[in-house]
């Protein structure tokens, strides 16, 4: 698991509390060991953790140790980005992207900021 700072890690066991049980929206990062694009992903997702941690929850999930929840949602590709809002879906990307092309396809599922 690529570990980030700011960015915990959630299981099959946990996905359902830490997730969709969560006050805010959440990032969910299917990542993998072997996947050179999730490398690459992980200072953007550490970044935006650290600036954005009032408004989304960033956390990852090994898709090869969990595979139920990769499953339940039919993630394919790694990295599939999703945003959970009150426990629903609402957006799904594929493919590492830089922070402000990231930041901007956040935008419209993000709370404004107050």
């Amino acid at each position: 698991m690529i570990q980030v700072e700011g960015v915990a890690e959630v299981t099959d066991e946990t996905f359902d509390a830490e997730v969709l049980g969560a006050g805010l929206p959440v990032l969910v990062e299917f990542t993998a060991d072997w996947c050179g694009p999730c490398r690459q992903l992980a200072p953007v997702l550490g970044a935006i953790a650290a600036e954005e941690s009032e408004r989304i929850k960033i956390v990852q999930i090994d898709v090869d140790r969990n595979p139920g929840i990769t499953s339940r949602y039919a993630v394919l590709s790694m990295p599939t980005l999703m945003v959970f809002r009150s426990g629903e879906p609402v957006k799904s990307m594929v493919g590492a992207r830089p922070k402000r092309r990231l930041l901007q396809e956040l935008e419209d599922v993000l709370p404004t900021a107050r």
